[in-house]
């Protein structure tokens, strides 16, 4: 039914404003009747993680950040659905207004500051939720106002071990102040040691649920160099490429929006998110897995991420200009990508072009 009533309702939603746009896509998510889930074709399948994924395209963090839709996100047709960002207290975030669209360039810039319900609101969701199946990733963040942000996270992972089938460790977002910090030097290797012995430690009651860290697209190849460097030594288990970025394009259209704080995502960042992904893909050494997010608004979009170097994809902001018949037209695009080159599947797609990207000029 969404997926039938969708095409004349964006066009209303879009004159309001995004966050309570946002409010609204949320709420009819809820409502029945809720689509049936259908097969997925099994050339779509990704093991990652080690975990099975029926199809590489995931819901990426920031849609869903009370864990209130995963289910329906689920059905209609995501492989896989990222929660959050999860903070352990509840916070308000960032006043508004802090989300604002850029029709022309078809991007989103916020400043939403990790607005949570906390985590206590969170896990009794998806603990209410835990036997349905699926894969719900659950992206953590630290308070703004922590004393330790550090024991924020642990805190997280000790908390949500049990319900969750992955965790994206958040220290790349631009709207919590110092929150980027965490991707540098000592104190990376301080968090990447901890969250990894907490991992370790839940082990017993948990399982192995897999710890990524989330990076940002800002960064220079030496700060790459040091983050993937450590993330290898303290044996994460992927990595996510990237969160929004504090550049503005020099060609963006909408030049009075783009003048807005916040991190900007959606088409403008795709180029800059992609050579990020290529440039971690190349260094990483198939260590592990990689998830790309940025700019992803079409199949040609999707596969040039996976031929970049990911293993999964996510997206977002595009959805709010393409509606949810996107996640189909990428699936049946990366399907016919794959029976194409006669593979046995995304695997064979995986990191195809990334050595040639990081050759070229870089992205402006």
């Amino acid at each position: 039914m969404i997926s039938l009533i969708e095409p004349f309702v964006r066009p209303v939603l879009r004159l309001i404003d995004a966050e309570s746009a946002h409010r609204l896509a949320i709420t009819a998510l809820r409502l029945p009747p809720h689509v049936k889930l259908t097969r997925d074709d099994p050339a779509l399948a990704v093991r990652a993680f080690g975990l099975n994924f029926r199809n590489p395209v995931g819901m990426a963090a920031g849609f869903d950040k009370h864990a209130e839709v995963p289910d329906p996100l689920l059905r209609l047709g995501f492989g896989f659905v990222e929660v959050g960002t999860v903070t352990l207290r509840p916070q308000g975030g960032n006043p508004r207004p802090r989300v604002f669209r850029l029709p022309r360039d078809e991007g989103v810039i916020n400043r939403l500051g990790f607005n949570s319900e906390g985590a206590d609101a969170v896990l009794r969701r998806l603990a209410a939720r835990a036997d349905r199946g699926g894969i719900i990733g659950i992206n953590i963040g630290a308070n703004k106002d922590s004393a330790d942000r550090i024991g924020d996270y642990v805190r997280l992972i000790e908390t949500f071990a049990p319900v969750v089938g992955y965790f994206a460790v958040n220290v790349s977002s631009p709207n919590t102040p110092g929150l980027r910090d965490l991707q540098q030097g000592q104190m990376l290797d301080t968090l990447l040691e901890r969250v990894m012995e907490t991992q370790a430690r839940a082990r017993a009651t948990a399982g192995i649920v897999p710890v990524l860290i989330k990076i940002a697209p800002d960064l220079t190849l030496g700060e790459l160099d040091d983050i993937v460097g450590a993330a290898r030594r303290h044996r994460t288990d992927g990595m996510i490429v990237g969160n929004t970025t504090v550049a503005r394009p020099p060609k963006l259209g909408d030049r009075a929006i783009a003048a807005e704080a916040g991190g900007l995502s959606g088409r403008p960042l795709f180029p800059l998110a992609t050579r990020m992904l290529a440039e971690t893909y190349v260094r990483v050494e198939g260590a592990f897995p990689l998830i790309g997010v940025g700019g992803i608004d079409s199949g040609n979009a999707a596969l040039a991420k996976i031929r970049a170097g990911a293993s999964l994809i996510q997206v977002y902001s595009a959805l709010v200009f393409h509606g949810l018949r996107l996640i189909n037209s990428i699936k049946s695009d990366l399907a016919s990508a794959v029976r194409q080159k006669a593979g046995n599947g995304i695997d064979d797609l995986v990191g195809a072009d990334a050595a040639a990207i990081t050759a070229e000029p870089w992205p402006v």
